[in-house]
């Protein structure tokens, strides 16, 4: 029986090695580049204007580096890598450079999740305890001491829905984070792993840990930024019956071609992780960051046990743009369809929270994926209404605009930096060079 399963592992892994090789060679032809800039409404001398505002920011040590990557209509406008990414070799970043993208990992845990739902494995306002017993019977913290750690509770008056999870109102909370003391005490005190880790840790345990202490709020009441879309992983893999890794993997990285993707890099691919950076100790330059609340090991040592739906994935630039265009494609990628229309409608422009953020209020709502930019928004200067966005923990940004049919995404590795406002920048740059 053994001999069987082991087979079984190595042709499935025969198989997803030969798919990706195939991915491989015809990885340019995903997005190729434009003949000229002009042709999808692009100024070539405005363009060539970015180069000297990244150069600016790197010799003024805003930031150490990026890789730059501009789409239009499915097609390469602008593409480049700036600085230095290892002061002590003195390595040059790469366009191929892979970067932990931390919260970037969110919108296609969410992505993942809706292929699941168009299945009818689960209704968006169900509760979570109905596949995780654990949150039922959830309490709400009410007072806290600070010098002994200890807290009272009440009674969570509403179960925790699926949808809330999305959407960062289902009441739990990250510890460390979150920036909130009594937090951080309570998760570190449950060993909840909120971030990165080499250590044997399993989504199972985890989400169950979380589960044994208090939410911050009731569940719908607030917008709180929080582990809801690791917990939407390890749902991912209760409906699916797969390791989240592989269902990722054989539903989203292998169709869209994503082929530096992964929870883990093979060791293959580990030279081409890029080091996170800090400012240097003596004042000038940069060093790499030696913080202590994340593994610097990770994503490449370690018991390689632990997907993180909210942080944990890696990936190139192009890698995340391959994503944004399916979505931008209503859900089409390489002529095969991954998510219908209105899910895609539901992941990239429907208001979710309309209670919290009325859209006519706000500059900004909360679709199941990602922050939506509203007519206000647009007003004040954000972008076209509908473009769609978020970031990651470690200096990553990116956004998709439906209206222009554009994708921005912009990769540093970088803790405590100035930084300048590269990525507003860069997307000013941008629409200045739009025709």
């Amino acid at each position: 029986m053994m001999k069987k399963f082991l087979i079984s592992i190595m042709i499935l892994s025969i198989f997803i090695d030969s798919s990706f090789a195939q991915v491989a060679l015809n990885y340019n032809q995903l997005f190729p580049d434009v003949s000229t800039v002009s042709e999808v409404g692009f100024n070539q001398v405005k363009l060539q204007r970015i180069d000297a505002g990244f150069q600016e920011l790197i010799a003024r040590e805003q930031i150490p580096g990026a890789v730059a990557l501009v789409i239009r209509n499915g097609k390469v406008v602008y593409e480049k890598a700036f600085g230095i990414s290892d002061p002590k070799t003195n390595r040059a970043y790469k366009i191929d450079d892979i970067f932990r993208i931390a919260s970037m990992s969110k919108a296609i845990t969410s992505t993942a999740a809706m292929i699941l739902y168009e299945q009818g494995k689960f209704n968006l306002d169900d509760p979570i305890s109905k596949w995780i017993p654990a949150f039922k019977n959830m309490t709400v913290l009410s007072s806290y001491n600070q010098k002994d750690t200890t807290y009272t509770t009440v009674p969570a008056i509403k179960p925790i829905t699926v949808r809330q999870l999305f959407t960062h109102t289902s009441g739990l909370s990250y510890g460390r984070i979150s920036g909130d003391v009594r937090f951080h005490a309570i998760s570190a005190k449950a060993g909840i792993t909120e971030l990165y880790t080499t250590d044997k840790v399993s989504l199972a345990e985890n989400i169950n840990k979380l589960a044994s202490i208090p939410l911050v709020s009731q569940p719908g009441e607030k917008y709180n930024y929080a582990m809801g879309l690791d917990v939407l992983g390890y749902l991912i893999e209760l409906w699916s019956g797969q390791k989240f890794d592989v269902f990722l993997k054989e539903n989203l990285f292998l169709p869209l071609g994503m082929k530096d993707a992964n929870f883990y890099l093979p060791e293959n691919k580990a030279d081409r992780l890029v080091p996170v950076l800090m400012p240097a100790s003596n004042g000038k330059g940069w060093e790499k960051y030696t913080g202590t609340y994340y593994d610097a090991d990770y994503p490449v040592k370690g018991a390689k046990t632990w997907f993180s739906g909210g942080a944990g994935l890696s990936c190139t630039a192009r890698d995340y743009a391959l994503f944004l265009q399916m979505l931008l494609n209503n859900g089409t990628a390489n002529g095969k369809r991954v998510l219908s229309p209105y899910s895609v409608f539901l992941l990239t422009a429907a208001n979710q929270t309309p209670e919290l953020t009325p859209t006519e209020k706000s500059e900004q709502f909360n679709s199941l994926g990602f922050g939506v930019i509203t007519s206000l928004g647009e007003e004040r200067g954000n972008g076209y209404k509908g473009r769609f966005s978020w970031g990651g923990y470690f200096n990553t940004n990116y956004w998709a605009d439906p209206k222009t049919g554009t994708i921005m995404v912009l990769l540093k590795q970088t803790r405590f930096a100035p930084d300048g406002g590269s990525a507003n920048l860069f997307t000013r740059w941008i629409t200045a060079a739009m025709e």
